[in-house]
């Protein structure tokens, strides 16, 4: 094949650009901070979280190229390609987007907005997880939940300033100034260091430990807040991402990727706390608008995670009524 050189397509420019970087992760956080620290169209602020979760991931070694977890390497180059793509589409660079995520990128990059930095953030995700979910069977039990439970905080987060009704209930008001990516407050969310351990692998960690040294208010976020209203909230990213998939990725109010839905009672351990449950009462949704649109199976299909044998990855589509989806604004 011949070298890209720079009037090449800009999807094979972004491939040749991850390539170069993908053994590094200073290079990694270089080009990933370098999406937003170098240009001045109103994206600068909107890297405060993905920053920091990015931080996270290196100071715990899951980047390293030769200790580190090919799972999380994947799902972050998905991030980083399509991102990259995006920003040369966005400066006049031939081609058209390689996929939908890139898409996504592209409408935040031509009006910057926090619902637009989400669809667009977590587009490029999902899309990692739904892609990578071989990956995840050379991962210990432990990792395999934190998977579960980051997904879920991007999730929150993004319903938190697209959807703050689906997020909080009667404190609606207050989603869309707790979900803002360019606020410390969505740290709250997005920041795993202060529920997990900061190394990689977890060996001789056992599962259970990991759940009960959880703080009382990061539990009650977990259990109460987003437990309280998880079905409703993969509909809601299978809808606004563009990702039949990601609904499949929940069975009756459990998270199974990665997971068997058999083995709930790990998701279930901490609802019974008094807070988890004040947590959950308080930010009770009112009744969601329910679409009665039957689902498209092939292009359900389609988009679920597949394991290396070709079979679809674990869950069903989870028997709950589907929030009424957004615009890319937030909006109804």
């Amino acid at each position: 094949m011949e070298p890209v050189t720079q009037q090449g397509p800009a999807a094979s420019l972004a491939a040749e650009k991850i390539k170069a970087i993908q053994d590094s992760a200073t290079d990694r956080y270089r080009l990933a901070a370098g999406f937003y620290r170098i240009a001045d169209d109103g994206r600068r602020p909107f890297g405060r979280a993905e920053l920091s979760f990015l931080r996270w991931e290196i100071v715990r070694g899951v980047m390293d190229p030769r200790s580190g977890s090919p799972w999380w390497r994947a799902v972050n180059e998905r991030l980083l390609r399509d991102k990259t793509e995006a920003d040369l589409l966005h400066h006049g660079a031939a081609g058209e987007p390689s996929a939908r995520s890139v898409e996504l990128w592209n409408e935040f990059l031509r009006t910057p907005s926090p619902a637009r930095w989400y669809r667009a953030h977590n587009g490029s995700v999902l899309a990692g997880y739904l892609d990578h979910v071989a990956l995840t069977d050379g991962e210990l039990p432990a990792e395999r939940f934190m998977m579960n439970v980051a997904l879920l905080r991007v999730m929150y987060a993004h319903a938190l300033a697209a959807e703050p009704r689906l997020a909080l209930g009667m404190f609606a008001f207050a989603g869309r100034l707790l979900g803002d990516p360019r606020r410390g407050t969505v740290g709250l969310f997005l920041d795993l260091q202060r529920v997990f351990p900061q190394h990689y692998p977890l060996h001789g960690r056992v599962l259970e430990e990991l759940i009960a040294a959880e703080r009382s208010l990061a539990r009650a976020l977990d259990y109460g807040v987003i437990g309280s209203r998880i079905s409703e909230l993969y509909h809601f990213a299978a809808d606004s991402l563009d990702l039949p998939g990601v609904a499949e990725l929940v069975d009756d109010g459990t998270p199974c990727y990665a997971w068997p839905a058999s083995q709930r009672s790990i998701w279930l351990s901490g609802t019974t706390s008094r807070l988890s449950k004040l947590a959950a009462l308080a930010t009770k949704s009112p009744r969601l608008a329910v679409r009665r649109v039957a689902p498209d199976p092939v292009a359900a299909r389609a988009s679920a995670p597949r394991r290396a044998n070709g079979s679809i990855g674990p869950g069903r589509p989870a028997r709950s009524a589907r929030p009424a989806r957004s615009r890319p604004d937030g909006s109804r």
